[in-house]
């Protein structure tokens, strides 16, 4: 299944990443194998993971505060937010459709 990514998404997935490597070198790294890990297990359930409103969920990175929020259509999964779940919750709703 294709996975689209917003730029909006992309820009707080780098400046995480930016981030934790700025904490402790390589943890940036750490840091996106868990959104790849996270981007896999979304795309084997898509329909897995909790519902924030009628067409968005959420999956949780595994051992970062922050977690993937998506769309899932029938041949594509559209990433709306890599979020921080302790800072501005719900910031990214005003990107839905």
């Amino acid at each position: 299944m294709k996975v689209a990514v917003s730029l909006a998404a992309e820009i707080k997935l780098r400046e995480a990443i930016a981030y934790y490597n700025a904490q402790y070198p390589g943890l940036g790294a750490q840091f996106h194998g868990e959104y790849e890990g996270a981007i896999e297990r979304i795309r084997d359930f898509p329909e897995g993971w909790p519902k924030t409103s009628d067409r968005t969920r959420q999956c949780r990175i595994k051992r970062f505060p922050y977690a993937v929020i998506y769309q899932a259509q029938p041949k594509r999964i559209t990433v709306v937010a890599v979020a921080h779940l302790h800072r501005e919750p719900g910031y990214w709703r005003s990107r839905l459709s």
